[in-house]
């Protein structure tokens, strides 16, 4: 498992803002490694494009949200992410399959 937080370059629109970068947290490394890796997550981000979604929780100047479900090769996922305001990233909590 890694301790780091990994990035990746992207180009989608969430809410309304561009976003170019994902930074996703090892944290969905602890429990779901045998049906989610980073490649999975980069896909399920993408599938965010265009789309307006409600904060679940406000803390700190950061917006968190749920994604659930997210369908991806006929499987379903949540993903948990969460924008921080005036940034262009969108950073990945953790993602798991229902």
């Amino acid at each position: 498992m890694s301790k780091e937080r990994r990035d990746y370059p992207i180009s989608i629109t969430v809410n309304g803002q561009a976003i170019t970068k994902m930074v996703i947290d090892p944290h969905y490394e602890v429990k779901h490694t045998d049906s989610v890796d980073d490649a999975v997550i980069v896909s399920l981000v993408c599938l965010l494009d265009g789309k307006t979604f409600e904060p679940e929780a406000e803390r700190d100047g950061f917006q968190y949200f749920k994604a659930d479900p997210l369908t991806l090769s006929g499987v379903n996922y949540r993903l948990i992410w969460l924008l921080e305001k005036n940034e262009i990233y969108v950073g990945v909590v953790n993602a798991f399959r229902r």
